[in-house]
């Protein structure tokens, strides 16, 4: 009988250890190529503004009701983007045939958070409303949620935007610390206000999102280059941005605008 015990102990043990071996797999830091710009917080927010590309990345948690317009506008003109989504959205029954698409066609896909936790108060960035541990902690469930979908193949650098687009150099370290590259949006386009609903004090017509990202690229010194475009995959806004995204797609390839993956934008060539 103790010799059944201790077998079944040994047994749970090693099962438990080879768990979190694999829910803790060391990840190699990922090399940003040396163009790239960084915020104040230590985010990469921009890959090389004398090269005419950049990428669009889109980021989502409990909302996803433009995911699949938006990847039929991609696959309608070929272009590869970046999906950052929490463990809430990649567990989302009605909406995991569309992140096994996003897998199956090509796209950047990267962690958000598990849960989409605010990581600092609004009007003190400084001041971190999570401890490392928990930070770590639901950063990883997240990581491994995307690989039991079929995202992030072991060796797939680790790029991540956390959940707001808010964060500070604190989190930027524990990202480090983890081998996960923190990246954000490029401010300026105003692009990432498609998340605003109506009746919110900053929601602007998508038609508007529009016209001002194509006019900052014409009054910015460096126009779009290098650019991280941030859009959400849904918010419940009744004009949602996605009907426009083919015409912000053709208008800026018109001007001569290389769209790429996220990856390819803001990493050294060797460490794709």
């Amino acid at each position: 009988m103790k010799l059944c015990y201790l077998a079944t102990l040994v047994a749970a043990t090693l099962a438990i250890d080879a768990a979190a071996t694999v829910g803790a797999e060391p990840l190699a830091a990922p090399a940003f190529a040396k163009d790239t710009v960084r915020d104040s917080e230590g985010g990469v927010i921009r890959g090389d503004v004398k090269a005419k590309r950049l990428s669009l990345i889109f980021t989502g948690d409990e909302f996803g009701e433009s995911a699949e317009p938006i990847l039929e506008t991609l696959r309608e003109r070929g272009v590869s983007g970046g999906f950052f989504l929490t463990g809430n959205f990649v567990r989302d029954k009605r909406l995991r045939p569309l992140v096994a698409r996003m897998v199956e066609e090509g796209h950047y896909m990267g962690p958000h958070s598990d849960s989409h936790p605010l990581y600092a108060p609004w009007g003190d960035r400084q001041r971190s409303l999570v401890t490392a541990d928990f930070f770590k902690d639901d950063l990883q469930k997240n990581i491994d949620g995307l690989r039991e979908a079929g995202a992030l193949a072991a060796g797939t650098p680790v790029l991540f935007v956390p959940p707001y687009e808010w964060y500070n150099a604190e989190h930027a370290a524990w990202s480090g610390e983890m081998g996960v590259g923190l990246i954000n949006f490029t401010p300026g386009s105003g692009s990432n206000r498609d998340y605003a609903r109506e009746g919110d004090r900053v929601f602007v017509p998508s038609q508007k999102i529009l016209d001002d990202i194509l006019a900052y690229e014409q009054k910015n010194p460096h126009g779009l280059n290098g650019f991280v475009l941030l859009l959400h995959l849904g918010s419940g806004r009744r004009d949602p941005f996605h009907p426009q995204l083919g015409t912000l797609c053709d208008k800026l390839s018109r001007r001569g605008y290389e769209f790429v993956r996220v990856d390819e934008l803001l990493l050294a060539p060797a460490a794709r």
